[in-house]
């Protein structure tokens, strides 16, 4: 393996010169030379000059297709017209920031409440999905009266204090050992992980802790857990449950709200939980998000009149910004006009490169195991994340896809990587998720990609 990545990252350098200055450059100023971990690959990253529909392009001239998309925001690519075409009048107005309420936002969450198609629910909006899920647990404890969250291992909803527990594999401790320093021991204590569609399991908790928890928060389709849909049964478990025990039930939709229809995938499966939360493709690439609650449980933003159920929920300095409104609502009408054509055509261009990169593994004598599949309720599923497994296992579980004993972690994050930028795809954890601006032709690309980096596994393997 190690031999793998020192011919990948060698091959690397030569093509990216330009973009390692930078990152001296930066490592000089900024922490591990960026903002984000997972833009900060080994030995360094490439720095865009540009980016249009499927494909990015370095400042060494290197063309990409891009399965990262905006930390998959972009499901209509990069730039689409569409969204440039709603925002290019704000700027002629003169004004950006004027830190007053608009007309834009009202609309927005308007549409917002018109895709659920449910009554009673009111919005607050915010700028990131971590602050959406941290104001989500605080509504939920207000309203309850509760301080103790349940999550599931494998998930991930932002760098909430209330919610950085369970996120990573532990060795020896799964997913039950707190991710990050300087959260408080207490607050640690009383984030509880249950299995993710372990319906047995989720009982118990319950059965355990049910009457100490203020909410339940969990992805219906969990993302860097794996690419994982949420079983109808284990999701009408948690509504059962937590309306008995009186539990906040939390969707976080922040990745698969109108990803895979337009609205929030809980319409797909008929459930309402208590709060969702929304951002990403709500935003129309901009710094959106949402929390969309019931009346009486965002009554705690409430200035007055709630005593100790008083959430300060304020949103952020940038919360509702003009340009960002009239993104989402782009995003959104398009969306909604064109669900027909869009949903459908990711599906199937998604199955067909999941199928796609499967074989040329196989080809090549190596397993290899897409997931992001649709069910039986969601049959247009637009991700793939590519799973070398070290036994014979079906991936269910995001034990299956983290647990370094059943699949080779590195070689899908780091390996991987290299040899496809070499190529000229770029992934995460292996894979990503399709726009529509990525052709049948880029498909073929794609799958061409991974064959090759399959015949270059073979020789160093």
């Amino acid at each position: 393996m190690e031999k793998l990545f020192r011919y990948l990252e060698k091959e690397y350098r030569k093509k990216t010169g330009r973009s390692a200055a930078l990152f001296r450059r930066a490592s000089r100023v900024m922490v591990r030379g960026g903002s984000h971990s997972l833009r900060l690959w080994k030995p360094y990253p490439f720095f865009p000059a540009s980016a249009a529909g499927a494909e990015v392009t370095d400042v060494d001239g290197n063309r990409y297709l891009d399965y990262w998309q905006g930390h998959y925001a972009n499901i209509l690519g990069h730039n689409p017209e569409v969204i440039r075409r709603a925002v290019e009048p704000y700027f002629q107005h003169g004004t950006f920031h004027t830190g007053f309420e608009t007309m834009s936002q009202v609309e927005l969450a308007e549409r917002l409440l018109a895709s659920l198609d449910r009554r009673g629910l009111k919005v607050r909006f915010t700028t990131s999905g971590t602050l959406a899920s941290t104001y989500a647990v605080m509504l939920a404890m207000g309203y309850t009266g509760r301080q103790h969250i349940l999550k599931v291992g494998g998930g991930w909803h932002g760098a909430s204090p209330y919610l950085l527990k369970g996120v990573k594999f532990h060795p020896g401790a799964g997913f039950r050992a707190s991710d990050s320093a300087g959260v408080p021991p207490d607050i640690t204590r009383r984030v509880l992980v249950t299995r993710f569609n372990d319906c047995q399991h989720l009982s118990d908790v319950f059965r355990k802790h049910g009457r100490k928890l203020a909410a339940f928060i969990l992805e219906p389709f969990i993302g860097v857990g794996g690419f994982l849909f949420c079983s109808r049964q284990y999701l009408e478990l948690a509504r059962e449950l937590t309306d008995r025990y009186g539990v906040v039930l939390i969707f976080d939709e922040i990745i698969s709200g109108f990803r895979f229809c337009a609205s929030g995938l809980q319409k797909l499966y008929g459930l309402s939980p208590d709060i969702s939360l929304f951002g990403k493709l709500i935003g129309g690439g901009q710094a959106v998000a949402a929390v969309v609650g019931k009346e009486e449980i965002m009554e705690g933003c409430e200035p007055s009149g709630l005593g100790h159920r008083r959430v300060h929920f304020e949103g952020g300095t940038f919360s509702s910004h003009e340009e960002y409104m009239r993104a989402g609502l782009a995003m959104l009408d398009y969306l909604e006009k064109n669900q027909r054509r869009v949903y459908p055509y990711l599906g199937q261009q998604a199955e067909r490169l999941r199928r796609g990169i499967e074989r040329v593994f196989r080809d090549e004598g190596l397993e290899a195991v897409c997931t992001g599949d649709g069910n039986e309720l969601v049959p247009d599923s637009s991700f793939f994340m590519v799973n070398f497994p070290k036994k014979k296992i079906e991936y269910r579980q995001p034990e299956d896809l983290w647990n370094p004993e059943r699949s080779d972690v590195t070689l899908r994050e780091e390996v991987l990587k290299l040899a496809l930028l070499l190529n000229g795809v770029h992934v995460v954890h292996g894979g990503g998720c399709l726009s529509t601006a990525h052709t049948p032709e880029d498909i073929d690309r794609t799958i061409q990609a991974y064959a090759e980096a399959a015949r270059i596994f073979r020789r160093f393997l």
